[in-house]
């Protein structure tokens, strides 16, 4: 385990990275027009839309500027929802909703009896035999993530929405992951393993 988190940090180059700086309650004022898809806390109600609620700021941050340059024709996260939504936005803006919604508490989710076993095995060990690096190296213990280096966590997120990223990471239609760190690892993943860790990763806490 330890060769693998060594192996992924010179992979990624993680260094300390700024974190978002935005005001809670400019945040909150300006969230509403967030609240038809993520809900107003950022707990989603609908399981295609992502919570964001709980969700590192700086993460939030990232993924609000990249849906704005890949909707302006730069390279970034290419949505036609949310790239119309990001387009107004100014950089203050964006670290405001962020903030906000980082300050918010994230909704539960229970992990079924059906994946944990399964679940758990990949998610803490990988795959050697079939090269998947362990999930938990880089989203932690608790599917938490890391701030600084802006990996999103997991828990409390709604097991169709990761499994929607996952595989839109491994056909590649999702590419603003770190050196193709995501992709890579989707790419080796079977449509049961996403299912599997989906539901499990979404229960950790």
């Amino acid at each position: 385990m330890k060769k693998i988190v060594f192996t992924l940090a010179l992979m990624l180059g993680v260094v300390g990275v700024a974190q978002a700086q935005g005001d809670v309650e400019a945040g909150k004022s300006k969230s509403a027009t967030c609240a038809a898809c993520h809900g107003p806390d950022g707990n989603s109600p609908i399981d295609m839309y992502p919570k964001l609620s709980g969700q590192h700021a700086s993460y939030l941050a990232k993924q609000l500027a990249e849906y704005k340059a890949a909707a302006t024709g730069n390279e970034g996260r290419a949505n036609a929802i949310m790239g119309g939504m990001a387009m107004p936005l100014s950089e203050e803006d964006m670290a405001d909703l962020a903030a906000y919604f980082a300050s918010q508490a994230v909704t539960p989710i229970a992990v079924p009896e059906d994946v944990i076993e399964q679940g758990a095995a990949l998610y803490q060990g990988g795959d050697i035999e079939r090269g998947i690096t362990a999930c938990i190296a880089c989203h932690g213990p608790r599917g938490e993530g890391l701030e600084a280096a802006m990996f999103p966590s997991l828990t409390g997120q709604h097991p169709k929405y990761i499994a929607e990223q996952l595989h839109l990471f491994r056909t590649g239609e999702r590419n603003n992951d770190p050196n193709g760190m995501m992709r890579s690892i989707a790419a080796k993943l079977t449509d049961q393993d996403i299912e599997i860790l989906s539901k499990y990763v979404a229960g950790l806490r």
